[in-house]
C-alpha cells in the first residue's frame, strides 16, 4: 500500500526544518523559456501563450534570480519534469526539494542537507535487516579517491576519462563505484567532481580541474546534487554555449539560453550555495524502501 500519509508527514517535517532555519518558501513557474542545457537531461515541450515553453527540469534559474534580487535563504517544494526517466528511483514527474543560501559555502549547504536527512530518517535507514547510519557528519570521499579505491583508476586516468571518454567515466561510476558506495553501512558524500560534469558549479579554489559539487548516497540511492554556485556571468555563458554545441553534436534539442538568468548573474548575485534533493527518494528511504513508487499516489505507468 502506498504510504501517502507518511509521505505527507515527512513533507511537513521538511517544511518545518527549513522554516526553523529562516528559509522563505517560494514558488516559481513550471512553464519556463529554458529547461536547462545539461546534456544528460531532456525536457517536455509545450506551447506557451506567446512562445515555446518547457516543463521545468529544476527551478534553479528562477531561484537564483531571487537570490540576485536580495533574498537570502529560499526553499521550494517543486514539481520537476524529465523525459524518459521512469523506474525504481525515477519518475518523469517528481518532487524536488531545492534550497539556496546567499553567502553560504558548499560545506554550509551540505551541513544543512545532512541535518535534513538525519531528521527525516531519524538517524537510521532500515532496509529489511540492513541498518544505514544517517547521523551527521557523513563520510566524505572525492571522485578521484573513489575511482582509485573502488575502480583501480588513478587520478590522472580518471581526469583523462572525464575529458575524453565520458561514456567510460560514467560506466565506471555507475557500475563499479556506486555499487561499492551502496555496500557502506553509513551515508556518504561524493565530492569534487571534474569540472566537465558541473556546469552550474564554481571551480574549486585549490584546483580548477574540479568543481564544488557533491552528491549524497544512502544505500546506493543518490539523494541530491549540491553546488557551491557559479556566479560569474561570462563563465556561465561560455559553459552554456559549450553545452548547446554538445547537445547539437549529439543530435539532442539545443534548448535556448535563459538570458534573464544570465542577466541576474551579471547584476551581482552574491556568493551562494544550493542543493536539489530528490524528495521522493528521501521519503522512500525514511519509509524503509528504495522504491519511490511506494510513496507516489500514481506513477507515470499508472496514468
Amino acid at each position: 500500500m502506498k504510504q501517502l500519509a507518511r509521505r505527507a508527514e515527512l513533507l511537513a517535517s521538511a517544511r518545518g526544518f527549513f522554516a526553523g532555519r529562516g528559509y522563505l518558501e517560494v514558488e516559481t513557474p513550471v512553464l519556463v523559456p529554458s529547461p536547462g542545457l545539461d546534456v544528460h537531461l531532456d525536457a517536455f515541450e509545450t506551447n506557451g501563450p506567446t512562445a515555446l515553453r518547457y516543463l521545468s527540469t529544476s527551478p534553479e534559474y528562477q531561484m537564483k534570480r531571487l537570490l540576485a534580487a536580495g533574498h537570502r535563504r529560499i526553499v521550494q517544494v517543486a514539481r520537476a519534469f524529465r523525459r524518459e526517466e521512469n523506474g525504481q528511483r525515477h519518475n518523469s514527474e517528481f518532487t524536488m526539494l531545492e534550497f539556496y543560501r546567499a553567502f553560504a559555502t558548499m560545506d554550509g549547504i551540505l551541513a544543512d542537507t545532512e541535518q535534513l536527512v538525519a531528521r527525516l530518517t531519524e538517524g537510521t535507514v532500515r532496509l529489511g535487516a540492513r541498518r544505514i547510519d544517517t547521523r551527521p557528519p557523513f563520510a566524505r570521499i572525492s571522485v578521484a579517491e573513489a575511482f582509485a579505491r573502488y575502480a583501480d583508476v588513478d587520478e590522472a586516468a580518471m581526469l583523462h576519462l572525464a575529458e575524453h571518454d565520458e561514456t567510460r567515466f560514467f560506466e565506471l561510476l555507475a557500475f563499479t563505484v556506486e555499487p561499492k558506495l551502496a555496500e557502506l553501512d553509513h551515508a556518504v558524500v561524493l565530492t569534487r567532481y571534474p569540472t566537465q560534469f558541473a556546469s552550474l558549479a564554481r571551480r574549486c579554489d585549490d584546483d580548477p580541474r574540479y568543481a564544488e559539487r557533491f552528491e549524497i548516497y544512502v544505500a546506493g540511492v543518490e539523494l541530491c546534487n549540491g553546488f557551491g554556485e557559479l556566479t560569474s556571468e561570462p563563465e556561465q555563458r561560455a559553459r552554456f554555449l559549450a553545452d548547446q554545441a554538445e547537445r547539437t553534436a549529439r543530435g539532442l534539442p539545443a534548448y535556448p539560453i535563459d538570458e534573464r538568468f544570465l542577466a541576474a548573474l551579471a547584476s551581482g548575485i552574491p556568493d551562494c550555495a544550493g542543493n536539489a534533493v530528490g524528495f521522493d527518494r528521501l521519503a522512500a528511504l525514511a519509509c524503509g524502501t528504495t522504491e519511490i513508487a511506494d510513496l507516489l499516489a500514481f506513477t507515470a505507468f499508472e496514468l
